[in-house]
């Protein structure tokens, strides 16, 4: 990375929002989290706080490996704009001329377009059956085909798709790929080693799993994960070998940093071209309108807080115009991007204060409590731009 600016953060907010994080694992909030801040590319805040896991023995580490959850999705995006620059498929392109057995009533008008927007009429499930092993990706593709059928009429509505959308996605990368790869493979080979990313890996790389935190679901996992290996109720974050390119992708923070650099330069990182400039920006503009996002809304409507539109751009969540309780703040600008996972995990990109948030935390969260923790923390962090 050549940037020549100054970071330009404010020492003294930085280190509130370290005591803020303390303050919340004291709390039992959550357990704790390895957190990076950059201006200009540059790091001004990089802190490893709190525990592993939930015997509050061993501290986590910068180097801890976490599992990212659906931030997984952002490496699944990737490879789609990236396809679709080389003309394996187009944003018009039907699941169903790639997945052949993707068809039926109003699965079939589904496109590309429609799985990035979250908009393609799908039930926002977590598996095709309850009790199913999901760390084989064939295997969901298969189940996805048989049991998932078509609720609404593509790009009537947004609701959130946890699992379903981008098994589809990175099937149709890997149906479509020249080289004939498997998903790990092309995620090896197009995103971690061209961007260095040494500590991330598709399931749970053999060499990284003594400084993998094993995640604590403590009561807020919607169903069992279950690998086959069966390594417990979750084993399938455990799996070495896991294709899962909704939630399966391990990595650092350090790692995460490097992704999320790459996405605010534009697709470049030290020389290494992943995206177009003009994908990427065509990527994080708002392609959802007014709608809401369904599932987001239910939330809203328990807690009493403003519905404000989903605001998603090709697979990127924005922050956008209003102002609610947004996982990432009420004072990034509206073109912020990023991503984030179930209760632990989030980065997120600022173009207009040139601001790279990343934090990775143990200790699952429920949905509304995870949306108040990085709302504050990430006005927090917005807070030490100067």
């Amino acid at each position: 990375m050549s940037e020549t600016k100054k970071p330009g953060l404010n020492a003294e907010r930085l280190q509130h929002l370290k005591r803020v994080i303390e303050e919340d694992i004291k709390k039992g909030l959550y357990l704790g989290g390895t957190i990076i801040v950059a201006r200009h590319g540059k790091i001004g805040f990089h802190e490893a706080i709190g525990h592993a896991n939930s015997e509050r023995k061993s501290p986590v580490k910068k180097d801890s490996v976490f599992s990212l959850f659906s931030v997984t999705k952002s490496f699944t995006n990737i490879l789609v704009l990236r396809a679709i620059e080389l003309g394996q498929f187009a944003l018009t392109t039907k699941v169903f001329d790639i997945i052949g057995e993707f068809d039926g009533p109003l699965r079939k008008d589904v496109t590309v377009f429609h799985l990035l927007t979250h908009s393609a009429g799908l039930p926002p499930v977590y598996t095709p059956k309850a009790g199913m092993y999901i760390d084989r990706l064939d295997e969901m593709i298969a189940a996805i085909c048989k049991l998932v059928p078509g609720e609404f009429a593509p790009g009537t509505r947004v609701d959130y798709s946890p699992f379903v959308n981008h098994a589809l996605l990175g099937e149709m990368v890997r149906r479509t790929d020249p080289k004939a790869r498997s998903y790990r493979k092309i995620v090896e080979d197009e995103i971690l080693k061209p961007l260095a990313m040494k500590d991330t890996s598709v399931g749970v790389r053999r060499d990284l799993k003594k400084r993998h935190l094993v995640p604590d679901f403590r009561g807020n996992a919607a169903i069992n994960h279950l690998g086959h290996s069966d390594l417990g109720p979750n084993g399938a974050f455990e799996e070495e070998y896991a294709e899962m390119p909704w939630v399966g992708i391990v990595s650092t923070a350090s790692d995460m940093f490097r992704l999320a650099e790459m996405l605010r330069r534009l697709g470049e990182l030290d020389g290494a071209r992943i995206l177009s400039p003009t994908i990427c920006k065509i990527a994080r503009q708002n392609w959802t309108g007014d709608k809401p996002n369904e599932v987001y809304k239910r939330l809203c409507i328990d807690h009493g807080w403003p519905i404000i539109p989903a605001y998603l751009g090709l697979g990127f969540p924005l922050r956008g115009e209003a102002i609610g309780n947004h996982l990432y703040g009420t004072l990034t600008s509206p073109n912020t991007f990023g991503g984030y996972g179930a209760g632990t995990t989030i980065y997120w990109v600022d173009p207009e204060l040139d601001l790279t948030f990343v934090g990775l935390c143990t200790g699952v969260m429920n949905s509304a409590d995870n949306y108040l923790r990085w709302r504050r923390l990430s006005d927090i962090a917005v807070s030490a731009a100067i």
